[in-house]
């Protein structure tokens, strides 16, 4: 059989999202946890929060920094996460050339059945505590599986039939991939990653309360240097700086979604002070809570609520 020129999943993938993403922002589909993205201007860099899942990019690029680390993903690469993370990211855009990527959401019960299914672990350069987020070339077998996907949007029978046998299917080509240990460690309750990922479960449970490393520490069943020491590996900061940073980017898309004001949403998420909560939005965002809902708003295409939450 003739191998599948890249160069055409890709001009396929990219006409396919072309016709599917036709607003801007991120909007969800038919198929449970598969959104769609859209930017036709660039977004410089900036703060995001991004959920357990795969994006695929068919036109344009993005590039994630975390730390001093910078991950690529656009035609030839893909990113995944296998816990959320909340890190920098810019994005490259024209009117002419707009981004155009699908995401897919990582479910841990479907990666745990299909482990199960697989001949075993592969463990072959694996590192014992691998990073919760990643980029890797992206593979023809991959790109084709994509297509698929999008192709069956095209009708809602197979949107239910073929869609979540697809996204099983992607999620398989993820797990056989170069950096597939990232989402094998997430399947494994039992392992320093499947630890780690059970706090990071627990802070997006429970950001609003006052929850301590030493509460995390015992959830993950370590010591609380321990903890500390493996939870950085994965994250790439401290439990308490991304606890900080979580309740900072619920705190945005209570004020982006649902209208609420600076103050009830840094009560929301379990801020005592709304003067510091202001500090520290504008620290970590670059900006007042007003001026970034708006810019958030106009980056998602989401409208202004018709009533705003008071105070």
């Amino acid at each position: 059989m003739p191998g599948i020129d890249p160069q055409a999943a890709n001009h396929r993938m990219t006409c396919l999202l072309s016709g599917l993403a036709r607003l801007e922002g991120i909007h969800p589909t038919a198929i449970d946890g598969v959104q769609l993205m859209r930017a036709s201007q660039p977004i410089p860099r900036s703060q995001v929060l991004y959920e357990p899942g795969i994006v695929i990019v068919g036109q344009g690029r993005k590039r994630g920094y975390l730390g001093d680390q910078v991950f690529t993903y656009d035609a030839h690469n893909y990113l995944v996460l296998s816990v959320p993370m909340a890190f920098e990211c810019e994005t490259e855009a024209t009117p002419e050339k707009p981004l155009l990527a699908v995401s897919i959401r990582v479910d841990l019960a479907v990666l745990g059945e299909l482990l199960m299914k697989m001949d075993g672990p592969r463990s072959s350069g694996i590192p014992a505590i691998p990073q919760g987020i990643y980029s890797t070339k992206l593979d023809v077998k991959l790109s084709e599986a994509t297509v698929r996907l999008l192709e069956c949007l095209a009708s809602s029978v197979e949107t239910r039939i073929l869609g979540p046998q697809i996204v099983r299917e992607i999620t398989y080509r993820v797990l056989c991939g170069e950096q597939g240990g990232a989402l094998r460690a997430a399947a494994a309750l039992h392992s320093r990653f499947g630890q780690v990922n059970r706090t990071v479960q627990r802070i997006h449970a429970e950001y609003a309360r006052n929850l301590t490393v030493e509460e995390l520490a015992e959830t993950a069943g370590m010591s609380a240097s321990a903890f500390h020491q493996n939870f950085k590996a994965v994250t790439s900061t401290s439990p308490l700086q991304y606890l900080k940073t979580i309740r900072l980017h619920k705190a945005r898309m209570l004020m982006v979604h649902e209208g609420l004001r600076a103050g009830m949403a840094a009560e929301r998420v379990g801020y005592e002070s709304s003067s510091q909560f202001s500090r520290e939005f504008k620290r970590l965002f670059g900006a007042s809570p007003v001026e970034e809902t708006v810019r958030v708003r106009r980056m998602l295409g989401v409208a202004e609520p018709a009533i705003m939450a008071l105070e």
